[in-house]
């Protein structure tokens, strides 16, 4: 099965850029990773199985492409994350905060508690996407929790 790269970039490019610039944490970045996610699908002769499967291993390029670009000798050493993060909706104050928390997180956590509850992927799914185990897929949801937790909570005293 192959879809045209249009209809994938219409579908995708907001989910691929959100995943992208949790790991490169810089617009630019992540815009870049999500181009060459669509140019090497576009490029690829690779057959897929269905949807489901387009959509994990164009995550998987995307999330492979951002740590590249993090990894790479031209990377810029700031990080304009309040630049992005003005940019985005919020439905209250403390899903903005909890947004940036999120992306304060160790990147082993980031990742799957943004897949978790940013793009409602299971575990299992999870677990696919990154080839781990679903048992390591949790231990990290539950590690990042726990470091969320801690960190809120150490705010929520401090405004006492």
């Amino acid at each position: 099965m192959r879809e045209p790269t249009e209809i994938l970039i219409e579908r995708y490019k907001d989910q691929l850029f959100a995943i992208a610039f949790n790991i490169c944490k810089n617009s630019a970045d992540a815009d870049d990773a999500v181009q060459d996610t669509f140019l090497q699908y576009h490029l690829t002769k690779k057959q897929f199985d269905n949807e489901q499967h387009i959509r994990a291993w164009l995550i998987r390029v995307a999330i492979n492409k951002a740590k590249d670009i993090t990894r790479s000798f031209w990377r810029q050493k700031s990080l304009p994350l309040d630049e992005y993060v003005e940019t985005l909706a919020f439905e209250t104050p403390e899903a903005e905060n909890l947004f940036e928390q999120v992306l304060s997180l160790s990147e082993k956590y980031r990742i799957v508690i943004h897949l978790f509850y940013y793009e409602d992927y299971s575990v299992r799914e999870i677990a696919k996407i990154l080839k781990l185990t679903e048992t390591n897929v949790k231990v990290r949801l539950s590690r990042g929790r726990k470091l969320l937790k801690d960190i809120l909570k150490e705010e929520w005293n401090d405004d006492e």
